[in-house]
């Protein structure tokens, strides 16, 4: 039973879900008006989650959730009664993008019932669908999967109501023996100051938002009822694709025809098959660039391609252990995924062309090869779960053709407890995994066949929280020999501590300005080497080490700011200097206005370390996101976002010695839930001149892309496309043109 904020223990309501045997299925209109309606449970017990000002939910926000369980679905009936509807917002827009700044409804399933993950959808008022996949280890979102639920919404003087049907096919559960299905339904109020109300009370101690998922009444009938039912999606694709360019002044043209195939089966509700045969991942959205400033370690990128995101909350591991971006274009990739009540496993395996990007660790640098022959990447990985309690093992392999291959076996182990005296909750984690590795490079960069080089890998987490107190600390040990092609490892040879310490303060006035929350921080990291005699590193040697003084705090028209003072010293190369690299660290995020979806930034600006030139100047990383919705005529939208990325050293003849900029701007024109066009814009420029110091050889690089892309969708699975890109490197000579043509259909 939860805690109110006031800690007072209250008589939950049940949350109950009904049959609609023997009457119509009500038509997903939005309406509530149907008999099945009529006699399902109705269910309003909703709590003020945010902000957390100290004040009671706002009056006429009333909110009821019904749940029908049909033969192939469960469908949700909402009603939303607000008593300013004029001032509720919700405009068309891009799939995903469903956030605080927008009326929606979200709704949070764990159909194993573990409390572990939860899918969930959240849907605004133009009908508009974000979903994805939850982890509670993390408490952080996936936004990759998509399900194929259906929704209406139905605008009223009042407020308004929305149906949405989420097919059985699409939510995992075992077998039998499993838990109660757990819930969570939450509406999001912006113009009530950002309000959001939760299907649960409040605690402060909560380690995720999955701690408010809630058990569901009625729902073992319909497991039963469904469990043998088969599932099965077929989604061709035809891609036709028209290119000319030019390299190097030499001219060339091309003309391609693809055809792909996606299979999704499922059998019986514990077991789900995968395949992929020959897919085009050509528009996919351009990763948004990011700067990783005058450093040389690598940064990780999201997930954006469906066949990896099956069921991703049983790969939950690591950075480290499966990285699916090394899976640059696949011919083929096969993937079986079974459930039980108390275990999990997932499989897969892939053929990979040849061109793909390989990354191989070291304390200082994250060193880049290019792959010249085909791989296959394999994996398995399972877990068994108690209460409380859960124990996996994990085995990849990544096989150069004629090469040699990376082979690692790890096991992991996640425990959390239940509330504590005082309201505390705890969670730990370990994961240990050894590789063995015979395909490497010379040192001019060619693959070869190698002798076995071996390494291990050692992570610890274990998080503290409190109504007061959010304490978390962390121990990571890279061997020198690990090695992880099917994963991310963009350092090796160290062992890092870090360690973060949160005193929650709850609201505070300052400078005449009301905070709902308020917090002081104090971060502390620091990276040593391992020994390796091969190439002569000492162990012991501080490669960065940070102490980070701070604060964070949220306002009114959901405004966040942090700051942290930076007392942190970083070495550049083996047997360095250790520079002194203070600087003043801060960030805000706020929706000040409706048409404001995101202005957001994050600023270091102090002592910056040059790693290639082994000096420390003044300079700075500055990163700007803004987002704007405008509404138009017809029902159109118009989505803009914007992003500007900055980082620099400065030199000593006036001029930064480094500088790594970037600049994005998309747009998307939103013409139906179905139709949209999308105009996308960037330019990237890095460059290195004459610091006054060093004799580094000068050099800049730039990039420049545009795209315009036409998508319409039948319905989820059924869509055209048609695609122009244009990309320049203009200092290398380098430019190409495509025109692509795309069909994709579900049977």
């Amino acid at each position: 039973m939860l805690a109110a904020d006031a800690g007072a223990v209250e008589e939950r309501q049940p949350l109950r879900a009904a049959r609609s045997a023997g009457l119509p299925a009500p038509t997903i209109d939005g309406l509530l008006d149907e008999p099945a309606w009529q006699g399902a449970p109705v269910y309003d017990d909703f709590h003020k989650h945010a902000p957390r000002d100290g004040k009671a939910a706002p009056g006429g926000l009333r909110t009821t959730v019904r749940l029908l369980v049909e033969e192939h679905a469960l469908v949700f009936g909402i009603r939303a009664w607000d008593a300013d509807p004029q001032q509720m917002r919700g405009a068309l827009a891009r799939r995903d993008k469903v956030d605080m700044d927008q009326d929606f409804i979200g709704i949070w399933i764990d159909p194993v019932g573990h409390g572990r993950a939860a899918q969930f959808v959240r849907v605004n008022l133009a009908g508009v669908v974000s979903d994805g996949l939850h982890r509670a280890s993390d408490n952080e979102s996936d936004l990759g999967p998509d399900f194929p639920v259906e929704a209406r919404v139905e605008r009223l003087p009042d407020g308004y109501s929305m149906e949405v049907r989420w097919p059985l096919s699409n939510l995992r559960f075992p077998y039998r023996g499993g838990k109660d299905w757990r819930l969570l339904v939450e509406r999001s109020v912006p113009h009530a100051d950002g309000t959001l109300l939760v299907s649960a009370p409040l605690r402060l101690d909560a380690l995720s938002h999955l701690s408010f998922l809630r058990e569901v009444e009625g729902m073992g009938e319909t497991v039963a009822a469904v469990r043998d039912r088969r599932f099965i999606e077929l989604r061709p694709e035809l891609t036709l694709r028209a290119e000319r360019g030019r390299s190097e002044g030499a001219p060339h043209r091309g003309h391609q025809a693809d055809l792909g195939l996606e299979i999704n089966a499922r059998p019986r509700a514990d077991w789900v098959f995968n395949a992929t045969i020959n897919p085009d991942y050509s528009q996919v959205e351009l990763d948004q660039p990011v700067s990783q400033g005058a450093g040389n370690i690598a940064l990780s990128l999201p997930e954006k391609r469906g066949f990896f995101l099956e069921s991703a909350d049983v790969l939950g591991l690591p950075l480290p252990a499966f990285y699916s971006r090394t899976v640059g274009n696949p011919a083929w990739g096969l993937r079986a995924t079974w459930r039980a009540a108390d275990a999990d496993a997932t499989a897969m395996s892939l053929r990979d062309a040849e061109g793909g990007l390989v990354l191989r660790g070291r304390p200082y640098e994250t060193v880049e090869f290019i792959q010249p022959r085909p791989t296959r990447a394999s994996l398995w990985r399972s877990r068994w779960h108690g209460d409380g309690l859960l124990l996996g093992a994990f085995a990849s392999q990544r096989e150069v053709e004629g090469l040699g291959s990376n082979d690692v076996l790890g096991v992991d182990a996640q425990w959390r407890s239940a509330a504590l005296d005082g309201g505390a909750q705890r969670q730990a984690s370990l994961t240990a995994m050894h590789a063995r590795t015979t395909s490497g490079f010379d040192g001019e960069g060619r693959p070869l066949k190698s002798s076995r080089e071996s390494g291990s890998y050692l992570h610890g987490k274990y998080i503290h929280s409190s109504d007061d107190w959010w304490n978390e600390f962390v121990l990571e040990a890279i061997a020198p020999g690990f090695v992880n092609d099917n994963g991310f490892v963009p350092q090796a040879g160290i062992v890092k501590a870090e360690a973060e310490l949160s005193r929650k303060r709850g609201q505070q006035s300052f400078a005449g300005i009301e905070l709902y929350e308020f917090e002081t921080l104090l971060q502390l990291a620091e990276v040593r080497t391992l020994h390796e005699r091969a190439s002569g590193q000492p162990g012991g040697e501080v490669v960065e080490r940070h102490l980070r003084p701070g604060l964070w705090m949220m306002g009114p028209r959901q405004t966040e700011f942090w700051t942290l003072l930076g007392f942190d010293r970083q070495r550049a190369r083996p047997h360095g200097r250790l520079h002194d690299t203070r600087a003043l660290h801060f960030g805000f995020a706020s929706t000040p206005l409706p048409w404001v979806s995101k202005i957001a930034g994050e600023v270091a600006l102090g002592r910056q370390l040059d790693a290639d030139a082994d000096r420390v100047g003044p300079g700075g990383n500055v990163t700007l996101d803004v987002g704007l919705r405008f509404p138009l005529l017809r029902g159109w939208s118009l989505e803009l976002d914007h992003h500007v990325n900055r980082a620099w050293v400065q030199g000593t003849l006036g001029h930064p010695a480094f500088a790594d900029n970037a600049w994005r701007w998309l747009a998307h024109l939103h013409f139906s839930p179905r139709a949209s066009l999308r105009l996308l814009a960037q330019n990237t420029w890095a460059a290195r001149r004459d610091d006054g110091v060093t004799q580094l050889e000068v050099w800049n690089e730039r990039q420049v892309h545009r795209s315009l892309l036409y998508r319409y969708q039948w319905r989820h699975g059924r869509t055209a496309s048609a695609g122009y890109v244009d990309e320049k490197m203009p200092l290398v000579g380098t430019r190409s043109k495509s025109l692509t043509l795309k069909l994709q259909w579900e049977i």
